[in-house]
């Protein structure tokens, strides 16, 4: 009796134990076992159905009737500190999923995280939530294609404190982290009473006995020189910059070589840490300031030399938004460089020598010249020989000093009207700081046209240096004008979308087009500019300018005069879609 009691206390034990390392779950989480937890589906769209044996909610292309999508709507959420959605889906057949962000007041919403891949089992996502200092609502948009065996499921939404790459390894869906499979070395779960009682693995760190779990790789598969095991967190969804913590063991009898590494979208790797010991007989802190300003994976890589080169073992992985290091400089922020001239020039500035070749204007737009960018009513540079007695010129305007080693991502519009030839038109150089230049990096290549064109450059030196704009004119005769307006920069590769943006959800159907007028102007243009300068569009109390000037923002570069008339499509109940 007294040893089954002891066997039940010290089952309990566990249990309690097990109980306190996992997670807590915020509101928002659930599992789909009995009801929705508070989630409904959006009546002006088709509706989840909860499987009748419990444990998950699906959206059938079956059952879609007359509407065209499913949209599963989160009770209201007040989560004030960075959070994580972890969910668990499956897309069978052909569709898509995607989860959106709605922010209490506000009637558009902010795409996080969108999947069209089908598979045969379940998968995880993991979600970055920043901190958000009001309420909100978490919307999941599924579109099962028309047919049969069509479907979209979700198995379980988990809402967690803390950072999506955070992981102890004591729970299942071991927090999204995936082993990149080798046939002879891979990355396994270790711990637990059911380890072999001659293994030298160590105890968990977590719990700091043999109860817990960790993940390890180990030699003893390894049959060729450099096998590599792979263990891969969740990408972010979000940018980031701080303190990147962990602990490690690392027992080499002959040889294994152990790196971190980051990974992003277009599969370019970045090693930031390797260790400085062969072997440790404890748990090792280690700690690694990083700056993510774009979506990226962390990549946990162990390479062996042979079957005896000993293993690898990782545990408590965690991210603090504080650098690990004092020393540490701050994330750079290139906004330092953005300008729609609105206001002047902002931190931009041309030679001293020759005269303004750049001259910041406003033209009202017509049938003959197009307004600025940002606005349609507002400013941008203009480059011409107008108000120059010369018969040509070279006109350079500078930007700020960017610090080096850093990958840049540039946009900007231009506008090319009247020119006979374009070359020398309009460059972008790469200059440093004693405005020599160092690369031409970009070059006008079409034929003049009187819209504004969109230009992405991705540039990275290794020595601080300013982007600079130069327009050639060599002969009146050739030359027309050069329009500038709506420089950005950011940092990282321009084809990897850097971090959560503000999207609406645009839906290509059918074209519905109605002719509308509004009379008071000044709402439009107040509300326009408010979004082109995100900031928050003042509440007129008139649902129709909230609609109009996004539709204009994404496609039109217009202005209105009251009177004017506008194409447009209507809307749906909710205002989430505009359909064009």
């Amino acid at each position: 009796t007294s040893a089954m009691s002891l066997l039940h206390f010290s089952t309990l034990l566990a249990v309690a134990l097990l109980v306190r390392a996992q997670t807590q779950l915020l509101r928002g989480s659930c599992s789909f076992e009995s009801d929705s937890c508070g989630y409904t589906s959006d009546p002006a769209n088709a509706a989840w159905t909860i499987n009748q044996e419990g444990r998950f909610i699906i959206a059938e292309s079956s059952s879609f009737g007359e509407k065209e999508k499913y949209v599963l709507v989160s009770p209201e959420l007040e989560l004030r500190d960075w959070s994580c959605v972890r969910l668990v889906y499956q897309i069978s057949g052909s569709g898509s999923l995607q989860l959106h962000l709605r922010p209490e007041g506000e009637n558009f919403d902010y795409t996080l995280w969108t999947a069209d891949k089908p598979s045969d089992s379940w998968l995880i996502a993991s979600v970055d939530i920043r901190n958000m200092s009001g309420a909100y609502q978490l919307l999941f948009d599924a579109k099962p294609r028309r047919g049969m065996g069509n479907s979209i499921a979700l198995f379980e939404i988990h809402i967690i404190p803390g950072y999506c790459i955070e992981c102890n390894f004591e729970e299942h869906h071991l927090c999204g982290y995936s082993n990149q499979w080798n046939p002879n070395v891979n990355w396994y779960v270790g711990g637990s009473l059911a380890r072999d009682p001659q293994s030298n693995l160590p105890d968990d760190h977590t719990m700091n006995n043999e109860r817990g779990h960790y993940m390890y790789v180990d030699s003893v598969y390894a049959k060729r020189f450099q096998e590599v095991a792979k263990l891969v967190s969740p990408m972010t969804t979000t940018s980031m910059a701080g303190c990147l913590s962990f602990y490690y063991q690392r027992d080499q009898a002959i040889g294994n070589f152990f790196s971190v590494f980051t990974k992003d979208q277009l599969g370019h790797y970045d090693e930031i840490w390797r260790p400085d010991v062969y072997a440790t007989t404890d748990w090792k802190l280690v700690q690694v300031d990083i700056k993510a300003p774009h979506s990226l994976e962390m990549v946990f890589e162990v390479a062996f030399n042979s079957p005896r080169g000993g293993y690898v073992a990782l545990d408590d992985i965690s991210f603090s938004p504080e650098f690990c290091h004092t020393e540490t400089e701050p994330a750079f922020d290139p906004s330092v460089a953005n300008c729609n001239f609105e206001e002047g020039l902002c931190q931009y500035y041309q030679e001293q020598t020759g005269g303004s070749v750049w001259n910041r204007v406003s033209v009202k737009p017509n049938v003959y010249r197009i307004g600025d960018h940002t606005t349609g009513t507002g400013s941008f540079l203009l480059a011409n020989t107008r108000h120059t007695s010369r018969p040509g010129y070279v006109g350079r305007l500078f930007g700020p000093s960017l610090p080096g080693n850093h990958k840049y991502c540039l946009r900007f519009y231009y506008a090319l009207h009247g020119f006979m030839k374009i070359d020398n038109a309009l460059a972008l150089y790469v200059y440093d700081e004693n405005n020599i230049a160092q690369e031409k990096i970009w070059t006008v290549s079409e034929r003049s046209k009187d819209v504004w064109t969109e230009v992405e450059v991705t540039y990275l030196k290794p020595m601080p240096t300013k982007v600079t704009f130069v327009s050639i004119c060599r002969n009146f005769w050739d030359c027309g004008l050069v329009s500038l307006d709506d420089i950005s920069v950011t940092l990282g590769d321009c084809r990897v979308a850097a971090g959560t943006s503000a999207l609406l959800t645009m839906r290509k159907s059918r074209i519905q087009m109605v002719i509308v007028s509004h009379g008071d102007v000044s709402l439009l243009q107040g509300a326009l500019l408010a979004f082109c300068s995100h900031q928050p569009i003042p509440d007129t109390g008139d649902v129709f300018v909230h609609v109009l000037i996004r539709f204009i923002t994404l496609f039109f570069s217009l202005s209105l005069d009251p009177g004017d008339s506008i194409a447009y499509s209507g809307f749906s109940e909710n205002f989430n879609e505009i359909e064009y």
